[in-house]
């Protein structure tokens, strides 16, 4: 069972077990950590239940905007989950947050990403401008576009060089996908647009940004190091656990193989082969409570 956690920055069975036993809440990665692509894991729904059964709270918390909440939970409900729509937390509502807070006075926004994000956005109010030189932005936002259109990029990239506000929605460079396709993701959109203007976003939301656990820490009344947040990446999950003084735990049942792991700078607190194996931890680190 602890195969893989020879690797993790416990020196001893106990300590793990000291820590797993302070958890109240996981914060849980989508894409690579309880589904890939299309393709529900046969461990997620367990997992939850186990988390339900055992008083633990838990949040699906995504750097991925593509869809809206609405969006996501039908998703969910598809795959046989079913959750509050307050359970979900997206790098878009973090965006949102982030734009109402630091740029108050920002209502029109130039948006490079889905119908779904730009739906969602205009529900919070702000007003989606058209790709057009006369309809100005009073911030540039670039996402992860799966209805990428090569015109928009061009206006974004026009709009990133006016020296008005510019917001990633999240680092990601590609997307998890059970398909035989690379998913481009933001972080490799928005290094297109710094490739062609020199400049990079002014500020990129999303994990590894602690701001993205905020939410949850405020909804639960939590401290950090009683909240877990899994995934399946180093730069972005366990990145963000590292800055926001939670315990980062990486599943290898996604992008990151234990090699990389092994030899990357920011070290998970725990490794884990998927959900099933941190189930049995966290029942484990129960019984010996």
């Amino acid at each position: 069972m602890f195969e893989y956690n020879i690797h993790a920055q416990f020196s001893k069975e106990e300590d793990l077990y000291n820590c797993l036993q302070k958890i109240k809440h996981v914060a849980l990665d989508m894409d690579g950590t309880i589904y890939n692509g299309s393709t529900l894991f046969p461990f997620t729904v367990p997992f939850l239940d186990l988390l339900k059964e055992n008083g633990i709270g838990f949040s699906f918390l995504t750097n991925n905007p593509s869809k809206n909440k609405e969006d996501y939970l039908a998703h969910l409900h598809k795959m046989g989950i079913n959750v509050p729509i307050e359970a979900i937390y997206t790098s878009a509502q973090a965006t949102i947050a982030y734009i109402k807070t630091n740029l108050p006075d920002a209502k029109k926004l130039f948006l490079l990403g889905t119908p779904s994000m730009i739906k969602e956005f205009e529900e919070a109010g702000f007003i989606s401008t058209a790709d057009d030189e006369n309809d100005v932005p009073d911030a540039l936002v670039v996402a992860f576009d799966m209805s990428l259109q090569y015109g928009r990029l061009c206006r974004a990239a026009w709009w990133a060089t006016q020296n008005i506000p510019y917001i990633a929605t999240n680092p990601d460079r590609v997307c998890p996908t059970d398909k035989k396709v690379v998913l481009v993701d933001c972080g490799a959109i928005y290094t297109c647009i710094e490739h062609a203007t020199g400049r990079k976003p002014d500020v990129i939301i999303g994990k590894p940004n602690p701001g993205m656990l905020d939410g949850i820490l405020n909804n639960y009344s939590l401290r950090p190091e009683e909240v877990l947040m899994v995934g399946d990446r180093i730069y972005t999950d366990v990145q963000m656990a590292h800055n926001a003084g939670a315990i980062g735990v990486l599943t290898l049942s996604g992008e990151t193989k234990i090699e990389t792991a092994i030899e990357a700078q920011t070290k998970p607190h725990i490794i884990i082969r998927d959900l099933a194996e941190l189930g049995q931890m966290l029942v484990q680190a129960h019984q010996k409570a």
